[in-house]
């Protein structure tokens, strides 16, 4: 029996959002609407109020009823206040009054836990799981899963989500966050507590040199050579009374939150430049470095926000998942399991050279022993869009191209062999000139990507592919790197059938990372044939 409703999309949303709103709209509710700038339509469906109320990503309200989104987005505002857990546990869930958030929310929750580079929407991730028509159970995809958005969604949409990262500390980021969406609210609050005194206590703390300190000395002597260019020995000495106490807590997710939290925290109080991708060198006064307290307003913000969101999201039924360690490039292996089973994929790659990803990352690896430093180079050169190689592997790079080119279309031959050509003729620095053979990685590992999706992919089901254009300078001339385009391109030429493109407005980045953000980004819709 049909009946009609009333749906109220958000107000403040961007225009490419207001386009997948009506998309998990159709998806959901059966019904088609033309968008017409309004804020309130009425639609004529099936599909209970309770349903759209749970379902909907980029609506505010069903028949004047919040949707559980704009509730979990809502619980921002509570932790901005700056009230104690007693308080926030007293005002969650919401009852009659909503403090209903007037702008974009793109950190509730467990997505609020440790500043990721190229962190994509929770919003547009849960739209896309609607828009896949994934049932309750079914099974969310992302082999790329990076600080894991996918996974996330998946579990609160009530789906099983399936992570992949070559990244360690990726794998362990995506992995807490989806844990603590099931935590007991009341031990983490608790545990919280006990932690913030202990550390309150043994402050300040007569300290002693490096080669005393139980933590530090545990890693390998290689590690602590190279930690101890980037960190002052207070600064360490401090660091390793906060990883003692961590390590103390039993409760592996809320251990692990912590670690993460210790992680955030990592980049300020070294001798790194903060704003910058690559590890520079910025040496600070030791006056200037705090630890603990850097360390405490970070794991005191990370547990409101979270505890917000566990005291609103109880008596839902959340999903599950499992997260895997290892390459995009392996994932029909390494997922054997779930051949031909996914229901949709939804990810976010790596762009073509944009962003050195795993450089990045590489103190908190260092530190909290996830990849020691000697590994690091290997694991780069396995990274899907690396952007740093040694004259003899571009080299190498290159023939392997030309071995395999014909596996490519020709546009993404057009396009490297030009950059390869202009730069040629003049005198280019390393970077410029290794980025025909980078480029031609790139693409041919993407290609293999999308071999690697099709496998697990149900018949007639989508892979949602979120990604970034960029461009270079090559003998003068600025040349663009029709990322998206170039992608879909290959994903046909493999089997995917194409379907209509999405471009996204990019917002202007909040993260540490946002004088290197991307312009322009695009959606790429495919489906596996029936």
């Amino acid at each position: 029996m049909k009946t009609i409703v009333e749906c109220k999309i958000k107000p403040y949303i961007q225009p490419f959002e207001r386009v997948l709103a009506f998309s998990e709209l159709r998806s959901v509710a059966g019904s088609s609407l033309a968008d017409d700038e309004s804020e309130e339509f009425r639609i004529e469906t099936s599909v209970p109020e309770f349903d759209l109320v749970r379902q909907l990503a980029y609506w505010e309200s069903v028949n004047g009823q919040p949707t559980v989104q704009v509730l979990r987005e809502a619980t921002t505002n509570i932790v901005r206040n700056g009230l104690t857990s007693d308080q926030i546990a007293h005002l969650l869930p919401f009852d009659k009054t909503v403090p209903l958030p007037n702008r974009r929310i793109l950190r509730y929750g467990t997505h609020g836990l440790h500043e990721y580079r190229g962190k994509f929407f929770p919003q547009l991730v849960r739209s896309l799981i609607n828009i896949g028509c994934v049932p309750t159970g079914g099974i969310v995809a992302d082999p790329m899963c990076g600080s894991g958005t996918t996974l996330v969604e998946s579990v609160l949409a009530g789906c099983f989500g399936l992570g992949l990262d070559a990244n360690p500390l990726s794998v362990l980021m995506s992995k807490t966050k989806a844990e603590l969406l099931t935590i007991d609210p009341t031990e983490l609050s608790e545990v919280y507590l006990h932690l913030r005194e202990n550390l309150l206590r043994i402050q300040p703390k007569q300290r002693v040199s490096k080669d005393q300190l139980p933590y530090f000395t545990s890693l390998s002597e290689s590690d602590q050579k190279y930690l101890s260019l980037w960190f002052s020995e207070p600064v360490l000495c401090d660091l390793d009374q906060i990883k003692s106490e961590i390590d103390a807590i039993t409760n592996v997710s809320i251990r692990n939150m912590f670690t993460l939290a210790l992680s955030n925290i990592l980049r300020s109080v070294s001798w790194q430049k903060e704003d910058d991708l690559r590890v520079r060198k910025q040496v600070k006064n030791d006056i200037d470095l705090d630890p603990y307290k850097e360390f405490l307003e970070e794991v005191g913000r990370s547990v409101r926000i979270v505890l917000a969101f566990l005291y609103q999201n109880q008596g839902i039924d959340n999903g599950s998942f499992k997260v895997f360690q290892g390459s995009a490039l392996n994932a029909g292996n390494i997922w054997k399991d779930y051949l031909g089973k996914v229901d949709v994929v939804v990810t976010s790659p790596p762009y073509a050279t944009a962003l050195p990803y795993l450089d990045t990352d590489r103190l908190s690896l260092c530190y909290l022993g996830l990849l020691p430093r000697h590994d690091h180079q290997k694991r780069n050169l396995e990274m899907i869009g690396n952007r740093e190689v040694t004259d003899k592997i571009r080299s190498t790079l290159w023939h392997d191209y030309l071995g395999k080119k014909n596996l490519l279309p020709l546009s993404v031959h057009h396009l490297i062999e030009q950059i390869d050509t202009l730069n040629a003729n003049t005198n280019v620095g390393f970077r410029r000139r290794n980025l025909p053979a980078l480029l031609a990685k790139y693409f041919l590992d993407m290609r293999q990507v999308f071999v690697e999706m099709l496998a697990v992919l149900k018949p007639g089901a989508n892979a949602f592919v979120v990604v970034g254009n960029n461009h270079t300078i090559a003998g003068g001339q600025r040349v663009e790197i029709e990322t998206a385009n170039l992608l879909a391109e290959i994903a046909m030429s493999i089997g995917f059938l194409p379907e209509k493109n999405i471009p996204m407005e990019m917002l202007v980045s909040r993260d540490i990372f946002k004088k290197n953000a991307v312009a322009s980004e695009i959606i790429i819709v495919l489906k596996k044939p029936k």
